[in-house]
């Protein structure tokens, strides 16, 4: 690997950072008005109660990108997976190999814990990205729906 390139586990002191990276990804999506998350409740959810891992991207000391992960778990395997929540680099470091230098990093990491497998999804639109996955040996999985309870309807059930 490039000495000029590194990937680090991220710290409370980088909490900054990842949420810069996650609404310049909700950006992307045109999700932006999606995004709650601030400072604080990522402190806690990422590192008081440790609930998901980052790694950061770094070139030449920049941050250049970020995934944000987490276990999962398959009952068919009999072991955990990873499922990758983000997966994010800045405009001006796209196009460069550094993505799939990230994406890969995650997948060894996967490996050397064990797991079964690596996950994500990725919106229907976003033809860049699917080429990018495809381009890696990912598979599509067209049988299965995604479902989702939040806020309101979330709060109702759990009464």
């Amino acid at each position: 690997m490039n000495n000029n390139i590194k990937f680090r586990e991220a710290n409370e002191e980088d909490t900054f950072k990842i949420l810069e990276m996650i609404k310049g990804l909700a950006d992307y999506e045109n999700m932006s008005d999606q995004v709650v998350a601030t400072e604080e409740i990522l402190k806690e959810w990422l590192f008081e109660k440790k609930k998901a891992e980052v790694i950061l991207l770094e070139v030449e000391g920049v941050t250049a990108g970020f995934s944000l992960f987490f276990y999962n778990f398959s009952t068919f395997l009999g072991k955990a997976g990873i499922y990758i929540e983000d997966l994010f680099v800045y405009p001006e470091f796209r196009k460069k190999g550094f993505g799939k230098m990230l994406f890969k990093e995650v997948a060894k990491l996967a490996v050397r814990r064990g797991c079964g497998r690596l996950e994500w999804w990725c919106l229907d639109w976003n033809q860049p990205s699917i080429d990018f996955y495809k381009a890696m040996g990912a598979k599509v999985m067209d049988e299965w729906s995604s479902y989702r309870l939040t806020g309101e309807e979330l709060n109702k059930l759990a009464l």
